[in-house]
C-alpha cells in the first residue's frame, strides 16, 4: 500500500513539473518605439535589468523586438515611448504576447 501511495505521489510531482515548466513564459521590457494597432504589432527597444535611480526601468540595449500582440491582454494603450513589459511565448523566430502592461503609465509599487 505505502508503495503504490509513493508512486502515486511522484507521479503527481512529475506531471506538477511538466505542467508548470510548459506554462512558464519570458519576459521582456523596455521602450515603445511602434504599435500597429492593424497588423496587431508592437515594437520595442529592450532595456537590461540594471536598475537604478537614473534608469529605473533599465538600460536601453539598442535591441529591437517585434511581438504579435493579436491575441493579447493589454492593459493601458500603449504608445511611443512608454515603457512596456511584455510576458511572451517564442515561436520559432515570432515573439507571440500573452500579455502587455504599460510600466510608465501606472505605478506598481503602489499596488
Amino acid at each position: 500500500m505505502k508503495r503504490i501511495m509513493a508512486q502515486s505521489l511522484a507521479m503527481l510531482a512529475v506531471i506538477l513539473l511538466v505542467v508548470t515548466a510548459a506554462s512558464a513564459a519570458e519576459v521582456s521590457q523596455g521602450k515603445c518605439l511602434q504599435y500597429d494597432k492593424t497588423a496587431m504589432k508592437i515594437t520595442i527597444e529592450e532595456y537590461d535589468i540594471q536598475f537604478s535611480k537614473e534608469a529605473p526601468y533599465g538600460r536601453p540595449t539598442g535591441v529591437q523586438s517585434v511581438f504579435d500582440v493579436a491575441k493579447a491582454q493589454i492593459g493601458i494603450t500603449p504608445q511611443p515611448g512608454d515603457i512596456l513589459r511584455l510576458a511572451y511565448d517564442q515561436n520559432g523566430a515570432d515573439k507571440i504576447a500573452i500579455k502587455v502592461m504599460n510600466v510608465s503609465k501606472q505605478d506598481l509599487k503602489k499596488k
